[in-house]
Order: C-alpha cells, then sequence, then structure tokens
C-alpha cells in the first residue's frame, strides 16, 4: 500500500530522480523560470520553495545544507545573494504554476513555473 508516501516517482528510479530532480532546481534557480510537465513543476516545487527559505539566512550550516543539495556554485551564489534578499519579508509562496498549451509530440501537460 501506498498510503503516506510523499513525492513524485516521474516514472525514474531513485539516480536518474534525483539527478533531474537537481538539474530542474538548478536551472530554476540559475534562470528563474522554465517550461517543464506539470508533474516536474509539481515534484521540484516544494524543494525549490525550501532551499529559498534556507537562503535567507547566511550561516554556515545553511551554506552547506545548500551546498548539500545544489551543486553548480554560481547556482548557489545566486540563491544567497538574489533570491534570499529579494524574499528576505516574504513568509513563502515563491513559486507560481503556469498552465500552457499540451506538447505536441505526446500531450503531456506543459506548464511554466516562475519565480514570484
Amino acid at each position: 500500500m501506498r498510503h503516506r508516501k510523499k513525492g513524485y516517482t516521474l516514472d525514474r528510479r531513485k539516480g536518474a530522480r534525483k539527478a533531474l530532480l537537481r538539474g530542474l532546481v538548478t536551472n530554476l534557480v540559475l534562470y528563474e523560470k522554465m517550461n517543464t510537465t506539470k508533474a516536474k513543476a509539481k515534484a521540484i516545487r516544494p524543494i525549490v520553495e525550501h532551499l529559498v527559505t534556507v537562503g535567507k539566512r547566511t550561516d554556515l550550516a545553511a551554506k552547506r545544507y545548500v551546498a548539500a543539495r545544489i551543486f553548480t556554485s554560481g547556482a548557489r551564489r545566486k540563491l544567497f545573494e538574489v533570491l534570499g534578499a529579494r524574499y528576505k519579508e516574504r513568509p513563502g509562496g515563491y513559486l507560481r504554476i503556469i498552465p500552457l498549451k499540451r506538447r505536441a509530440g505526446d500531450a503531456a501537460e506543459m506548464v511554466r513555473i516562475e519565480f514570484v
């Protein structure tokens, strides 16, 4: 039974899913918006929201927490210097998901996920 199991499998094994989510999170932090499928956007939303909340702090523990999850130094720097400062007063809800047309090839639900 799957009772109380959180998260999305995205039809991938654990290693591939972890790498996919890490890449999506890094690109969203760097470019601040991206088009992706609805399932992937819903999977990365809580991860990015938590990272921005941690990015508001500038202590060593916060930097190590982010460094363990985002490997690109430019994305880490932007998370602390730009996004953390931008959302300092905002209590949460940093992202919005906007529905787009379905993808032509397989009719997957496409969305744009971006920072507010």
